[in-house]
């Protein structure tokens, strides 16, 4: 086994011998039989395209330079299964190359706590990226071929696709960005089986193939993908050229089972009763080994490795502090702190590389300081932002520092699915969404993102900070870019001017350093508290200054962290009331959502009104469309007093 995996990685060889291709028919023989029993024994799962996929697996890691006793090796080739369905027959090719036992697969495939789950997930070993829905896979690729460029590394990068995914649009996507930068370490195999589930792929959506392919730039050969012969002298021609190569490769859908090959049935069907026996008859297999399985499914269960986001080595430098007199936003403070972090981490032995993506908007996210300080770590993608995420989600795990920054409604309200399987799969991405929230004013309802809070809830492991400042802005960015794990800044369009403490300076100035959850107390009060999002605390203060004027000495807080916040750092704070919350975001999503859920589990009694934005957006100057919305300073004094006077 150890001389046909050097013979695979090495390809020094023009062909293999016959009696290399024997072993890997054979493999292929017994992989198939393992896609049938594992998913019998599951009594669901994808049967047919996992064995017209088998060859393609066997041949991919085979030639993968992945070393089964370290399989995390930060060096190593990735592999990418954007058909995540046929995870049998990845699973099985996994098992030939000895990344993972046959008794540890076949029995516990689809067993809850048994990381061989339906679809490919990165807690088995050679799984690099847990792909979902179809059409994932190459932009995950394309993640994985540029980190490893950025790292000045050799690794390859293979891609193994199903035929009915190439017509979306973020395939689409893929293909160009991979073309465009030159990834000619990077090739794709596309199982052309011609079946998917309603019928045959030329019938539900036909497209020609080869020509889509050669119009983006990519080299493209067409092979006989159960000819393991030729899928090896096809992979070896790849490892020539001078751009990105697939390789279609034709094949029979349930090839090895009479009854499965050519039709779409056993897509998501298993083999049971009389045509399991007649599937393993025909594979070589008895029904005896089916009922073995069968039983060991009540053994224990095996362990998957466990994935952890990359720690980044970088020097974050010195924050940058604003002034009383400085008129920014904090998109420019983020462009700033960026290009800083680039040039000082720049050509550095042993510094993680930065990464950093976009989608047509350098000047206007901010980073094109970066691009001019750092070309070869800037990414240029053109309007394509669901490739785009899951590119630099994939390559956040691949040795680099991973940014991609983009209006709030591309970069998250369109990628959603996208970022939810970077969390899924356990990616570090820095996302910084400029802006959101109805501060892009003119813009109107469509560009204004209003739910960012509310769509990252919705996940387990992505942390949101939305600065107050530019000095808050800068401070943040450090410490993200240091962090491990998914980090998103959101952040708006206008110039916000340095929060200031009572006797002048900066109150995110020389002496702060930004923790993660933190309520910030700006000015004190006895008379209760006003609890601001991100820039909105301006506002507030400028609504406690009415406010005194009413004779009332009202707190100021802040946070930048509203799924992030402390309850035992909060409820001290808030005293008995009234507390008004105060954020450009959905009213019901955002901070005042994580306040209100806070004092339930507590069950502390505190008069509470969440102030945000309760419906679409007009399309205005920003200070008009606040207005209108109840968020601007008389707005928010007019709802504390309304608050305190329905309980005195």
């Amino acid at each position: 086994m150890n001389t046909l995996k050097e013979a695979l990685q090495s390809m020094k060889a023009p062909t293999l011998t016959e009696e290399q291709q024997m072993a890997l028919r054979e493999g292929a023989r017994k992989g198939r039989i393992q896609g049938v029993l594992m998913t019998a024994a599951a009594g669901s799962g994808h049967p047919a395209g996992s064995l017209s996929s088998m060859e393609l697996y066997l041949l991919a890691y085979g030639a993968a330079r992945i070393d089964p006793q370290n399989p995390d090796d930060p060096d190593r080739d990735r592999v990418v299964v954007s058909h995540g369905h046929t995870s049998p027959g990845a699973y099985a090719a996994l098992a030939f190359w000895g990344f993972v036992s046959e008794e540890d697969l076949v029995p516990h495939f689809r067993q809850a706590g048994s990381p061989f789950q339906g679809h490919v997930e990165r807690e088995v070993p050679g799984i690099d990226w847990g792909t979902g829905n179809l059409g994932q896979g190459l932009a995950a690729g394309v993640g994985f071929a540029l980190a490893a460029r950025a790292r000045g590394s050799e690794a390859w990068t293979y891609v193994l696709m199903g035929d009915g995914e190439q017509v979306k649009g973020q395939v689409a996507e893929a293909r160009r960005i991979a073309a465009k930068e030159r990834l000619n370490r990077l090739t794709v195999l596309v199982d052309l089986n011609h079946i998917q589930i309603c019928g045959t792929t030329e019938a539900i959506m036909p497209a020609d193939l080869v020509a889509l392919w050669k119009a983006d730039g990519w080299r493209v050969a067409e092979v006989d993908g159960h000819d393991v012969g030729a899928l090896y002298v096809a992979l070896r021609e790849a490892r020539e050229g001078d751009r990105p190569t697939v390789l279609l490769c034709r094949t029979v859908m349930g090839k090895g089972v009479s009854f499965m090959e050519g039709i779409p049935d056993y897509h998501g069907k298993v083999a049971s009763g009389d045509r399991l026996r007649l599937a393993l008859e025909e594979l070589g297999a008895s029904e005896a080994e089916a009922a073995r399985v069968v039983k060991l499914r009540d053994a224990p269960l095996p362990r998957g490795r466990e994935v952890r986001p990359p720690v980044p080595c970088l020097d974050a430098g010195s924050p940058l502090t604003y002034g009383a007199e400085t008129k920014t936003d904090n998109r420019s403070a983020f462009g700033k702190a960026l290009a800083d972090l680039g040039a000082r981490n720049r050509g550095v032995a042993g510094r993680t590389p930065l990464l950093v993506f976009d989608c047509d908007l350098a000047g206007s996210v901010k980073v094109d300081g970066f691009a001019a300080a750092c070309p070869e770590g800037f990414v240029e993608a053109g309007i394509q932002e669901h490739a785009v995420a899951t590119a630099a989600g994939a390559a956040s795990t691949a040795g680099v520092v991973s940014v991609w920054a983009d209006f709030g409604v591309f970069g998250l309200d369109e990628a959603y699915n996208q970022q939810r399987l970077n969390d899924i799969n356990g990616s570090s991405l820095k996302l910084v969404l400029t802006h959101v929230g109805l501060d892009v004013g003119e813009d109107g309802k469509t560009h204004q993102c209003i739910d960012y809070a509310g769509l990252l809830r919705n996940t387990f492991d992505w942390r949101l900070v939305v600065p107050a400042d530019p000095n808050q802005t800068d401070r943040a960015v450090r410490w993200a870019l240091t962090e491990p794990g998914n980090v998103c800044l959101a952040m708006g369009r206008s110039v916000v001017p340095p929060i200031l403490r009572e006797d002048g300076t900066p109150f995110f100035g020389d002496g702060y350093s930004f923790r993660y959850g933190e309520v910030d107390v700006l000015r004190p009060g006895r008379d209760g508290s006003l609890l601001a999002l991100g820039a909105l605390a301006g506002r507030a203060l400028e609504a406690r200054d009415l406010l005194a004027r009413e004779g009332l000495e009202v707190q100021v807080l802040h946070t930048a962290c509203p799924l992030g916040l402390d309850p035992e750092e909060l409820l001290p704070l808030l005293g008995t009331g009234p507390l008004v919350t105060v954020e450009d975001h959905h009213v019901d999503t955002g901070l005042g959502a994580s306040v209100a859920l806070i004092l339930a589990r507590s069950g502390r009694v505190v008069p509470l009104r969440t102030l945000g934005v309760t419906r679409y957006g007009d399309s205005g100057a920003s200070r008009d469309v606040y207005r209108r919305m109840g968020l601007d300073a008389p707005g928010i004094r007019d709802a504390f007093l309304s608050l305190r006077a329905s309980h005195a």
